[in-house]
């Protein structure tokens, strides 16, 4: 359990930097990505960015 929180915290961290980049580089407004709000509270789902840099991810492990 504790080899799991040594590796999801910090990808959490750099999540969060990298965030305002992908923001930039147009990822999160991607059609698939959903925005709507419920209860007074704007909900953000991003499946298309999320397949996206899966799929990125998965290219770049294989390379290496």
């Amino acid at each position: 359990m504790i080899r799991w929180m040594l590796v999801i915290f910090p990808a959490l961290i750099l999540i969060s930097w990298f965030t305002p980049l992908l923001h930039k580089l147009g990822f999160g407004e991607l059609p698939g990505d959903l925005r709507f709000k419920l209860f007074d509270r704007e909900w953000f789902i991003p499946l298309t960015t999320t397949i996206v840099l899966s799929l990125v991810a998965s290219l770049v492990s294989k390379l290496i």
